[in-house]
């Protein structure tokens, strides 16, 4: 840690900004200061693994916060820096200790002047296809933890930069082979990066392969070796030594060693060394005059305030000694304001004897995510606490431990409380924080002696939608109590209660609930007085979310606190006081993930088919070689494009101008519905059922309606100057917004759905409502959206070509609709547009329509100005746009018999498809073939399209089919609790037979055979250990007050339809194979499973040669001049369609192959294929071969059969949900690769649990977005998945009609993830009975609705928000 007072100043200032980038060294002459590492890796060197996955910390530039430490902002769950798609691994010199340190950092944030000395590293620095991969790259790829590859290079940096620190920390020797890192440590290196494609877990198990005291037999499916494998061990992984594989990169060059320091009038940038030079800048002219000067430690702050004002001068903090040092003495510690967290965490470790300091650190690292901390300062964070009143959790901590903190106002320092330096004015531009004092705190007597029985308490508590931080809490707190334990009872001395986050300005004190403890013995009764003080305490102001559940949190806290106040529930003299202690059951704190289980079982039947080989490019997607559409160089005289959004419905746009009335720096054009050619048509995208303007022209029909698009010389240019747009509005003469669909039903503002696609009704529903015992009549749901949240945003490449013509390179599901979209919008024939994607960072149905809009645009300005143009979405503008998944209202009448037999269904659906109807026709054909999962006995439905003045919506994985599984349980679990029966027995009971399966999905059921659904629920009651567990939770929720568990299983019936697709196989003359399909690659594993089924057809030749085949073929880009009619990737079912069309082309190619084979047998005796190949094309054969696979109407549809059994455990008294594990079996019929789909299975089912338990994508009351950044909008991390993940693949057997015996498994896995919403669901059931035993009436009704996301607000209210108060109450009763 820093320490000492006699740090040598630093070298002299230096004119010029040098550093090197993966061992390259670069000096710039000039730039921009307000530039981002990012920004000048992506767009002045070669490296291109760090990604822009939040999309905004290169699309936020200036923040008008004058005088703050770079890093406060944003510090507890940053909305950029949120994502760690950007890391990198930076090395400097540290100039106060005189050594060398390494720490990931987000380069989206860094200012790149700030690196002025360092050394960074990229994932493409630690290795290549070219110069090797490193051991990270390669088990990664190995344990097959890359799915679209976006997120990887940077979840591989979070690791190394791990392992790095976990060689200087540990001083123990790790087992050869191994790494210094345990394996909690191992997971929590992942736990601040997102990821949308995987579900975590392969990750985690590349991860802890590095650990020291890893399990290797714990570890999933991997390439390595196979379960069940008897010498399974260290010798099988790539190999990892830290002499060759981490401190070769954690090297510094000697110019290096040497503090650099940055003094350069031409960059606006400037480094004190000491305070009194600070001082001295401050009173120079560079502040003068209005000028705007940020103090810069790491310029984290740039997440979270999102101004557009531009700076005139930074002034670096960090070489100033006494910001960056730490003093000890007897009274406590002082720590420099420029410290970063993650080093004041460290300090605090270290002080073990120290519980207030340990408990600080412990919640610290609950603050953000590791990377943020390297370089978010402490002073910073306060800042923004004191000046913005940003909810700090550092702010709460301190201000209950009594801490202090150093200014300097003008030539004054002064020391102050933490809560006056709060409480006082916003800090003037002139004032710094200086340091931040520790006191050593101690029990002490009235006289000042410490009592023998006296003991300090300290606890911290947060309640936020990730239990190990990177989302701001609901309530922060923290405890500081002085406690004596006696005859009499636990005598509360003193107490300091902190509240922060819950909706106020700063941290704040109960000073009401002190004064009323202070000097109190606890019991019953002053307990419950107290929790009535501090939740008249807690007010959140006006606008604040969940208010009610904020100050129920705070009781919650309070409770906690003072209830294990007593060294044990003995020291309560208070006979109810001490029932209610032994209620706070001790919770230990398990790993993140235990050991999980991937069962598979292979088949050799079409081989290579059916090899869990890793997946095509995985490694190279980890060292981030693999080249996405923003990491193609930009073409000389490239300009850069940005949306300009209407942020009203339904208005009449009368002018744009800008903010200022200044044309914002570097603006080209402003590309409108004016220019489109006279030729051409106002068209963005179009489909199946018609296209959609690109422009809103004269009127924004919608909040995010594009009314023009930007175009500039960066992209940070265009970006801005599309924030500073002002749209002139107008709504006279113009009908008001349709909003809702009840307002769309009360307008009767529809869209037809074809009646090709309206699914078809079954049996008679008014018989069957005359059949039935009870009845449930006109109950009513409702579901929102879902953000896709890809981690590559929409993005495009358009460059003009020759003879009017264009090509763009596209991130879309659909390059064949882009094209058309393209053309149409120009004025040109197709053949004129080409359209070139090769893979995508991500899909899942919002690259599809959605897609069109940027690659038109692009297109459209590169058109006009004869230049490429290019746009890559900022995260703000894409969640914006996006429209995601279809919010619905359901309204149901269900007839049942007592046994719990359904009669008849009916269902009124109305669904909100926005303001154009993109695929909306497909959606109710989902969510009807979902629902008919179970039999209804009758089902009929009236299913209405809405349009509505919203961003319109589109398919999203699973599209229709997830809402209609779920109104499925939805309405069995209401039957049940009416009925007073376990919800498995009427699932069970209205399971279908073969017979009634045949009723309900005629075109689509096949043999009997084939209806593996019920064997499944069998074989997972059994590998679940179903029944044992339910006995346990039944004992578990008997014994514990505060803590529910609950097991829900759940099946499901998915139809997919397999469409025709486009294939083409080339042989070239040495062999390898060259294939296009017109499916794209988005991370589902496509391009693996192509190769494997060529090599598999190819092999059909019989020759020589040929059992390697697999690594001779190459699958290459889309391309819409070469492979036409390549349809939408998507449905799950494209992959499969795609090796079916390239069978047909190697069909063709081995038939053309035969008959010279047999010839050179003849001569030779034996065929080799490279020898074959040659002849052939000596022989004039032409060896390429393409084709249009149509499947067969009797195969064109089939079913898909899963089950899951989760078990959750709810905390009563925050709402928190914890999986604790979640058990799948899915069947597959004969797996392509079952390591690839073991991932699509996974991954489909953690995104599911982020539509039913986390992600809440809101908009305002005029329907535009809000919840529109990774700040506001939470996709499941590592903390939030199953503690305890186990997945079975099926093999079912042969399927003659499928192909190559394979089914889908991208989509319907998705829908298990239903079974933990309903296991929350059950659980609150288990406090609302509680809650009834204790004499509460409202609100205990065992028939209630849980909303969807079920967040923590939801489920504490279905608790009982006043939990806590009718539990002592009732104890009181009770006495009494």
């Amino acid at each position: 840690m820093e320490a000492g007072q006699n740090s040598s100043p630093p070298s002299p200032a230096n004119d010029r900004l040098v550093f090197d980038i993966n061992k390259e060294r670069f000096e710039v002459p000039e730039i921009d200061p307000s530039t981002t590492l990012l920004e000048f890796l992506r767009t002045r060197t070669r490296f291109r693994a760090p990604k822009l996955g939040c999309g905004e910390g290169l699309g936020v530039y200036f923040i008008v916060l004058t005088f703050i430490y770079g890093f406060p902002a944003r510090i507890d769950a940053l909305a950029l820096g949120g994502c760690g798609a950007c890391l990198v691994l930076l090395t400097k010199y540290n100039h106060i200790l005189k050594k060398i340190e390494s720490f990931s950092v987000n380069s989206c944030l860094t200012l790149l002047c700030s690196v002025n000395g360092c050394s960074i590293i990229t994932s493409e620095g630690l290795g290549s296809t070219q110069d090797g991969f490193h051991p990270i790259h390669k088990r990664f790829a190995g344990f097959h933890a890359s799915q679209c590859g976006y997120c990887t290079p940077g979840m591989c940096m979070s690791l190394f930069s791990a392992l790095a620190n976990a060689e200087k920390k540990h001083s123990s020797q790790a087992p050869p082979g191994f790494s210094k890192l345990t394996v909690s440590e191992a997971e929590k290196a992942i736990t601040g990066n997102l990821c949308r494609c995987t579900g975590y877990r392969p990750i985690a198990d590349a991860c802890k392969s590095f650990a020291a005291n890893v399990d290797l037999e714990d570890l999933g499916i991997n390439s390595f070796w196979r379960k069940g494998d008897k010498d399974i061990g260290v010798n099988k992984l790539p190999s990892y030594n830290p002499k060759d594989n981490t401190f070769p990169y954690l090297e510094l060059e000697d110019e290096f060693k040497s503090t650099r320091i940055l003094n350069f009038e031409n960059y606006s940038w400037y480094t004190p060394v000491t305070i009194k030079g600070l001082e001295s800048l401050l009173q120079s002219d560079i502040v003068e005059n209005g000028k705007k000067i940020k103090l810069v430690v790491g310029n984290t702050g740039d997440g979270y305030y999102k101004e557009t004002e531009k700076y005139d001068n930074y002034i670096d903090l960090r070489y100033i000694p006494e910001l960056s040092m730490v003093k000890e003495d007897n009274l406590g510690v002082e720590l420099g304001a420029a410290l970063s967290i993650s080093k004041v965490i460290l300090y605090l470790k270290e002080k073990t004897e120290k519980v207030v300091f340990t408990r600080i650190a412990d919640h610290m690292e609950k603050v953000a995510n590791g990377f943020i901390r390297n370089s978010a300062s402490i002073g910073g964070n306060l800042v923004m606490a004191q000046r913005k009143h940003f909810p700090s959790d550092i702010a709460t901590l301190l201000l209950a431990a009594d801490w202090s903190v150093s200014i300097l106002t003008g030539h004054t320092q002064e020391k102050i409380t933490i809560e006056e330096f709060l409480n006082r004015p916003p800090f003037d531009p002139k004032d710094v924080l200086l340091s931040v004092h520790i006191p050593f705190l101690e029990p002490t007597n009235i006289d000042g002696s410490v009592e023998n029985n006296s003991k300090l308490l300290f606890e911290t508590y947060r309640t936020a939608q990730r239990p190990l931080g990177n989302a701001l809490p609901y309530l922060n707190a923290a405890f500081l109590a002085d406690i004596c334990c006696n005859k009499n009872g636990v005598l509360v001395k003193s107490v300091r209660l902190a509240f922060g986050a819950y909706g106020t300005k700063h941290a704040t004190r109960a000073t009401k609930v002190e004064e009323y403890l202070a000097g109190k013995i606890l019991s019953i009764e002053i307990l419950e007085e107290a929790l009535k003080l501090v939740k008249s305490s807690i007010v959140p102001e006006e606008g604040t979310s969940h208010p009610a559940y904020r100050r129920s949190l705070a009781v919650s806290f309070l409770f906690s606190f003072l209830i294990t106040s007593g060294g044990s529930p003995e020291d309560f003299k208070d006979s109810l006081l001490e029932e209610a202690a032994k209620t706070m059951r001790p919770i230990v704190n398990p790993p993140l993930l235990s050991s999980a289980n991937q069962n598979v079982k292979y088949s050799k039947d079409y081989y290579p088919v059916g090899e869990p080989m890793p997946k095509y490019g995985a490694a190279m997607q980890a060292s981030g070689e693999a080249v996405y559409v923003d990491d193609i160089p930009s073409p000389p005289n490239c300009l850069h494009g940005a949306f300009v959004l209407g942020t009203k419905p339904s208005a009449r746009v009368k002018g744009i101008s800008f903010e200022y009335n200044i044309q914002p720096t570097g603006v080209t054009d402003v590309i409108s519905v004016k220019d489109i050619p006279k030729e051409g048509e106002n068209v963005g995208a179009t489909a199946n059922f018609g296209s959609e303007p690109l422009f809103g022209g004269d009127i924004s029909r919608f909040a995010g309606d594009v009314i023009a698009f930007v175009v500039a010389e960066t992209q940070k240019h265009a970006n801005l100057a599309a924030k500073m747009a002002v749209l002139d509005y107008d709504t006279e003469g113009l009908d008001p917004p349709i909003l809702t669909v009840e307002e769309a039903v009360e307008k009767s503002s529809f869209f037809d759905v074809p009646s090709s696609f309206y699914p078809a009704e079954v049996g008679d529903f008014k018989k069957g409502m005359a059949e039935a015992d009870h009845k449930i009549l006109s109950a009513e749901m409702k579901l929102g959206s879902q953000y896709y949240f890809y981690m590559e945003t929409q993005t495009a490449l358009a460059i003009p070509d020759e003879d009017n013509c264009i090509t763009v390179y596209n991130s879309i599901q659909c390059p064949e609709f882009a094209h058309t979209a393209i053309a149409k919008c120009l004025g040109v024939p197709e053949h004129n547009v080409r359209v070139i994607t090769r893979r995508l960072g991500g899909g899942f149905g919002g690259k599809a329509l959605r897609s069109m809009n940027v690659a038109t645009a692009c297109a459209l300005a590169a058109h006009k100005l004869r230049r490429p143009v290019r746009c890559y979405h900022d995260r703000k503008t894409d969640m914006i746009v996006a429209g995601g998944r279809h919010p619905m209202k359901i309204t149901y009448t269900v007839g049942f018999k007592s046994t719990g037999k359904i009669t008849a269904l009916y269902l009124d659906v109305l669904i909100n498809a926005g303001i154009t109807i993109d695929v909306s026709p497909i959606i109710p054909h989902g969510i009807i073939t979902s629902l008919k999962k179970y039999n209804w006995g009758a089902l009929s439905f009236d299913i209405k399209l809405c349009k509505t003045n919203l961003t319109s919506k589109s398919v999203m994985r699973a599209p229709g089919d997830v809402q209609g599984s779920y109104i499925a349980e939805v309405i069995l679990d209401h039957v049940a609790s009416l009925l007073s029966k376990e919800v498995d027995f009427v699932r069970n009971i209205n399971l279908h037979t073969h017979e009634s399966l045949k009723l309900f999905y005629p075109d689509a059921v096949g043999e009997s055979i084939e209806y593996t659904l019920p064997s499944i629920l069998d074989k997972l009651a059994i590998s679940s250990c179903l029944d044992e567990r339910l006995a346990m939770v039944k004992q578990f929720n008997l014994t514990n007050i505060w803590r529910k568990r609950s097991i829900s299983r759940v099946p499901i019936v998915y139809q997919v339809t397999v469409w025709p697709t486009p294939g083409k196989v080339s042989i070239l003359w040495d062999g390898s194979i060259v294939v296009e399909v017109g499916g794209i690659e988005m991370g589902q594993g496509l391009w693996t499973k192509v190769k494997q089924a060529t090599a598999y057809a190819l092999s059909s030749i019989q020759c020589d040669g040929t059992e390697d085949l697999v690594e001779k073929v190459r699958v290459v880009q889309a391309d819409t001049l070469s492979i036409v009619q390549g349809g939408f990737t998507s449905w799950s079912t494209t992959s499969e369609a795609s090796c079916a069309a390239v069978r047909i082309c190697c069909n063709v190619l081995v038939e053309r192959l035969s008959p010279i084979k047999e010839n050179v047998k003849e001569q030779t005796g034996s065929v080799k294929w490279n020898d074959l190949i040659v002849q052939a094309h000596n022989d004039n054969i032409n060896l390429a071969a393409s084709s249009y696979f149509v499947p067969e109407s009797s195969s064109t549809s089939y079913l898909n059969y899963g089950a899951a059994v989760s078990e959750v455990e709810i905390n009563v008294l925050t709402g928190e949900t914890t999986i604790l594990r979640s058990d799948l079996i899915y069947d597959s019929g004969q797996s392509l690769n079952p390591a690839v789909d073991m991932g699509q299975i996974e991954g489909a089912f953690v995104q599911g649990l982020g539509f039913f338990m986390l992600e809440e994508y809101l908009v305002n009351e005029e329907g535009l977005v809000t919840t529109d950044s990774t700040w506001t909008y939470k996709i499941p991390t590592l903390d939030t998945i199953p503690k305890q993940f186990n997945v079975e693949i099926l093999n079912s057997g042969h399927h003659p009609k499928r192909i190559l015996s394979s089914k889908a498994c991208g989509e319907p896995p998705l829908l298990l993830a239903v079974s933990v919403h309903r296991a929350t669901k059950a659980a609150i059931d288990e406090a609302r009975k509680q809650l009834k035993s204790w004499g509460v009436v409202e609100g205990t009704d065992s028939t209630f609705l849980l909303d969807v996301p079920a967040t923590l607000p939801v489920v504490k209210q279905l608790c009982g928000l006043n939990t806590v108060e009718t539990y002592l109450q009732s104890l009181l009763a009770r006495e009494s």
